[in-house]
């Protein structure tokens, strides 16, 4: 694997007294990635993301970033990290393109379009010269991701960026982060709308208490949970026959399908055809992200 690591978190752990907040976590990001960071509440993603921006120690690990080791006191290698944690922290009574401007100070090498252009880029040139504290929620997001970006970071941390948006401005959100990803900005995203982080993410990693409990690209996860479904004349025939076909796993009839994981579709319609069971209709579904979440979590959404 030749991909460039840009954010590494090896061993780590971070406990309140008695509560572990994180207990052991390892996690790899890529370049011009788009990551996916889930968990229930009180899973320890806000702790981890805290930690990875250097605003706690941990108790134990550490965490990289561009290979520079990152703490409260080391904080070098955030100056190439933009962030968007929670709300934004906004000044109400200023326009949009003034709060811009302030944060624009500090970092005075930014070319003179650098403001209009990120405007435009999430979408509030039209809004620019309006009072922050007058935008609704999702304009707010907007406002505190143009912020995040202004400095043309190489990684980007998003805690619910699409809080308090419409379908079409998470969709936006959805083509702009795509954007970002293929220009070479590196995204670790944290969400609890599932939906959105499977269409988004190239990888994610589930946190339950304190641990990963499943980390790795999308397609590889749900490819693995994949299950053949066929629809026959005579379930019960052939739930029984698929119950002796190597390495078939949790067969399930329902109604006039049958459908069953573990084993391609391709075994399983030369097994049942070899059983005298003929399938009218194949098909290989996949599990969604939210399916796999909860079994993994076992958590109520």
């Amino acid at each position: 694997m030749n991909e460039e690591i840009i954010l590494e978190i090896k061993g780590l752990k971070k406990y309140f007294g008695p509560v572990h907040a994180i207990e052991a976590v390892d996690l790899y990001v890529p370049r011009s990635q788009v990551y996916g960071f889930l968990g229930p509440n009180g899973a320890g993603k806000t702790t981890t993301i805290g930690i990875i921006l250097g605003l706690t120690h941990p108790t134990a690990g550490s965490v990289h970033l561009f290979g520079q080791n990152v703490s409260p006191h080391n904080n070098q290698a955030l100056r190439r990290v933009g962030a968007l944690v929670g709300a934004p922290s906004l000044v109400p009574y200023l326009s949009a393109r003034k709060n811009l401007e302030l944060v624009a100070r500090f970092s005075p090498k930014l070319p003179k379009n650098r403001i209009e252009s990120i405007l435009e880029r999430v979408g509030l040139l039209e809004a620019a010269n309006r009072a922050a504290g007058r935008f609704s929620s999702g304009m707010k997001q907007r406002l505190g991701l143009a912020m995040a970006l202004l400095h043309d970071p190489e990684l980007l941390v998003l805690d619910e960026p699409t809080n308090g948006m419409d379908p079409a401005g998470m969709r936006e959100m959805r083509v702009l982060l795509r954007e970002l990803a293929s220009s070479g900005v590196t995204i670790f995203l944290s969400s609890h709308l599932l939906h959105e982080i499977e269409q988004v993410c190239d990888q994610v990693a589930v946190l339950d208490k304190g641990r990963i409990v499943a980390q790795g690209k999308v397609d590889n996860l749900l490819g693995k949970r994949s299950r053949v479904k066929v629809r026959v004349d005579s379930p019960a025939e052939a739930a029984s026959l698929l119950e002796r076909l190597p390495g078939a796993e949790d067969i399930q009839p329902n109604g006039v399908y049958v459908s069953v994981g573990n084993v391609s579709s391709k075994q399983v319609v030369v097994h049942l055809v070899a059983g005298g069971v003929i399938p009218s209709e194949v098909a290989v579904v996949k599990d969604s992200l939210e399916s796999m979440f909860l079994e993994l979590t076992q958590e109520v959404l």
